[in-house]
């Protein structure tokens, strides 16, 4: 596979990442905390698809066949953090949602 096509593949893996984490986050809001979990779990699986994907191109280089940087291979990288970034923050959200729920203050 060249390496646009990884790039987008870790692109559109984890900007789904990334919708999956941000709607949980609405779940825990509305009390749904087993479907904001759930949707944490959805996330995770694309997540992972994009990392691998990110992982098969270090270990190219890793092995000595060099991954040209180009703005394309930067914003899939940039995505991809953002995603993780995104992931921690819903996880807060849940269990802050989860403690204002429990205290009557939500």
């Amino acid at each position: 596979m060249d390496i646009e096509s990884i790039c987008f593949e870790i692109i559109t893996c984890v900007g789904s990442a990334k919708s999956a984490f941000v709607e949980s986050i609405g779940l825990a809001k509305q009390g749904d905390y087993a479907a904001a979990r759930a949707k944490i779990g959805e996330g995770d699986e694309y997540f992972a698809e994009g990392h691998h994907a990110h992982a098969d191109l270090i270990a190219q280089e890793a092995d000595g066949d060099p991954v040209t940087l180009s703005l394309l291979l930067l914003h899939a990288e940039d995505q991809l953090m953002s995603a993780e970034t995104a992931r921690i923050y819903a996880l807060e959200f849940i269990e802050l949602y989860e403690k204002l729920h429990a205290h009557g203050l939500a």
